[in-house]
């Protein structure tokens, strides 16, 4: 028992402007995020690579602070699906006792999400398996769409190539209509 209680992790709190239109969700934040208080601390995870790439000048130079204001400011709301799990290590793989986010009121709060875009097949599978159940119509029916995970655990994709599939959620914030095509 005690092991299990010195493994529980604790998430974040959301980032997220009240305007937001689209949410990107992770699973977890990894041990250098939870030590460093701060979504996709890991130097070589490409999160901020990627959403400097789509959003620009020079984001992923700026203080942590300033990229979360950059993305809301774009648009883009932050989160994990998981609150609170236990998790030697960093890998999804060895999450066990998930609890989820209370999605419900988020999307009460957030009226304006019209995407959601998964950091990772975990992320997806959680959210499917956990939080969707609990939500109701209109929030039950938001698109989603996984993404390839930007975890330095993930690099058999290239930048490149995860940058190329991420593009998705920059048309989705010009597209108004909130439609995620699956090309």
């Amino acid at each position: 028992m005690g092991d299990a209680a010195q493994n529980q992790d604790t998430g974040f709190p959301y980032s997220a402007a009240s305007d937001a239109r689209v949410l990107i969700l992770g699973s977890m934040p990894s041990r250098k995020s939870l030590a460093e208080q701060q979504y996709y601390a890991h130097p070589r995870n490409a999160f901020w690579p990627i959403m400097d790439e789509l959003f620009g000048s020079g984001l992923a130079l700026l203080p942590y602070e300033q990229r979360l204001y950059r993305l809301r400011e774009s648009g883009i709301a932050l989160w994990d699906v998981a609150h609170q799990c236990v998790r030697p290590g960093s890998l999804d793989t060895n999450m066990r006792d998930v609890q989820v986010n209370d999605f419900g009121p988020f999307f009460a709060l957030h009226p304006h999400i019209h995407a959601i875009f998964f950091n990772g097949r975990m992320a997806e599978s959680l959210y499917r398996k956990l939080a969707l159940p609990q939500l109701d119509n209109p929030y039950h029916n938001l698109p989603l769409r996984c993404l390839p995970s930007t975890s330095p655990a993930h690099a058999a994709r290239s930048f490149a190539r995860k940058l190329t599939v991420w593009q998705v959620v920059k048309k989705v914030l010009i597209n108004s209509s909130g439609i995620i095509s699956t090309s």
